[in-house]
């Protein structure tokens, strides 16, 4: 790192610490580059405060909860209490522990050329053009020149429209950490993955009243109906009060609670009483005030930055040397996309691309009770694409494993082309480990894997995995449990181009 009076010089500027800033300045690490790394606010991002780790780590915490409340197993937990305070402080202690791993690693490489230098600077990071940002915090101005940059900012909660969050009684996921106890009350607006989760965490400590807000007629709007039905009776059945087809007209705040009106799509309205509303209505990317037309760069109408198959960013003026990562991206809000991206984004720049994303078969996990997993294809895709397929539903209860665990809510689902090849296309799967054996479906999809060739596989036993492996021999018509005895539990059906919309599960 060459230093003058008030300006730097790097070989890569990262801008943001969340998990596609830092994978990106981790890798440049491995070619013996040096590195700055730019953070406002947080070591880690997103990915640590206020985020994946936090309501991760509340989550588990609530499950834990949830298993220690239950009577009937056996045995009864006495004097079980739970206190918001003490769940803040284990669920802030999760998120230092890891940003002490990021910043022992930057230590280790700070100020070490021989093994590529990594250099930390704190503050708002702008574009003067295409190789120069200025970087403000508090007092102090810095001048940072990059011979490429990676932008990774992230995303924050989308804002609800003419409604003010003041952080107390009205707000985001942002805001979880600064309450001061669990709510009576809350009203989560937004039923997509992230308020499902929430009403999962809260409703899991049986401490507040749920309310969950529907605007469409189902929960988790883009997957397939059987799976939005099956996180919607769970969540029904763990206390929450979901309202289907409901918008809400207007919030009136009072000293001691807030009002709710919500208008319903069959014309009646309901007011109801809650002390917390939380806004869940999906994230934005953050580009506000990045010096973005210092470079010729304007987001697209979503708010992403335009970019190539390598992350490359897309200027009117011609750069080529500036790329973006993560949630800015526009490919999914993912952590493991940002991390995969800000790691190509600095391969690219080496010339050392090993593979390119397949963004088509990515793996998601949805932490309900129980936890959901997805990858690839489910059926409103490819009845979309017009795509043939067959598609099978096995339930957890014939699977051993879930048996003894006591714990049989759940099910695998599989989809495969409907032809010869007999391709695996996707995979939905509910229940306890779902997300441990989604990446080996993800990497059946990925290979392109036939039936025939997975069914070669010995599963261990007893394992939850074997829903897999009955899944694919239902499909073939060699299952050990027929659908003919298990009707409700064992499910095969077809879809082909021409053929009406179809469901396969209640």
């Amino acid at each position: 790192m060459s230093i003058s009076k008030d300006s730097y010089q790097f070989d890569i500027v990262v801008i943001g610490s969340g998990p596609g800033g830092f994978a990106a300045a981790s890798r440049a690490l491995d070619f013996g580059l040096d590195v700055a790394l730019i953070e406002k606010k947080h070591l880690g991002g997103t990915g640590i405060i206020n985020g994946v780790l936090t309501s991760k780590t509340m989550y588990e915490l609530s499950m834990d909860y949830s298993v220690a409340a239950r009577i009937d197993r056996g045995y009864r937990a006495s004097g079980l209490v739970v206190d918001y305070g003490k769940v803040r402080n284990t669920v802030l202690e999760a998120a230092r522990e890891k940003q002490y791993q990021m910043r022992s690693q930057i230590e280790t490489f700070t100020n070490k050329p021989d093994l590529g230098n990594l250099s930390l600077i704190t503050g708002h990071a702008r574009f003067m053009n295409e190789s120069t940002v200025e970087v403000k915090d508090k007092d102090r101005t810095l001048i940072v020149k990059g011979n490429y940059f990676i932008i990774a900012t992230g995303s924050r909660p989308r804002k609800y429209p003419d409604l003010k969050t003041d952080g107390k009684r009205i707000i985001t996921s942002d805001d979880i950490l600064s309450l001061s106890k669990f709510p009576e009350r809350m009203l989560i607006i937004g039923s997509g993955i992230i308020g499902c989760e929430f009403a999962t965490i809260f409703s899991n400590f049986k401490q507040t009243q749920v309310h969950l807000l529907d605007r469409a007629n189902r929960v988790l709007p883009y997957e397939d109906d059987d799976l939005s039905r099956f996180v919607a009776r769970n969540l029904e059945n763990n206390g929450v009060k979901i309202h289907h087809t409901a918008r809400m007209r207007c919030i009136r705040e009072y000293p001691r609670h807030l009002e709710v009106v919500l208008d319903y799509d069959a014309g009646h309205s309901k007011v109801i009483e809650v002390d917390v509303a939380l806004i869940a209505i999906g994230r934005e990317p953050n580009t506000n005030d990045l010096g973005l037309e210092a470079i010729g760069v304007e987001p697209d109408k979503r708010g992403y930055l335009p970019t190539t198959e390598t992350g490359k960013i897309t200027s009117s003026k011609g750069f080529s040397n500036i790329y973006a990562v993560g949630d800015i991206s526009g490919h999914a809000n993912l952590y493991s996309v940002a991390e995969f991206e800000g790691r190509l984004a600095v391969e690219d720049i080496m010339g050392k691309i090993c593979y390119k994303p397949d963004y088509s078969n990515m793996s998601t996990l949805m932490f309900f009770k129980p936890e959901v997993a997805a990858v690839g294809a489910n059926e409103k895709t490819l009845q979309k694409e017009g795509i043939g397929y067959r598609a099978v539903y096995y339930s957890n209860h014939l699977v051993n494993r879930a048996i003894a665990m006591r714990n049989t809510n759940g099910f695998v689902k599989i989809l495969i082309s409907n032809d010869k090849k007999q391709r695996i296309l996707g995979m939905r799967a509910a229940g306890p480990q779902a997300s441990s054996f989604i990446v080996a479906v993800a990497h059946l999809i990925n290979q392109g894997n036939s039936v025939s060739e997975v069914l070669k596989i010995f599963y261990p036993h007893p394992s939850i995995s074997e829903g897999i492996q009955e899944s694919m021999r239902a499909l073939v018509s060699k299952s050990i449990y027929k659908p003919v005895a298990f009707p409700e539990n064992i499910t095969v059906s077809q879809w082909n181009p021409g053929d009406p919309p179809t469901q396969i599960m209640d």
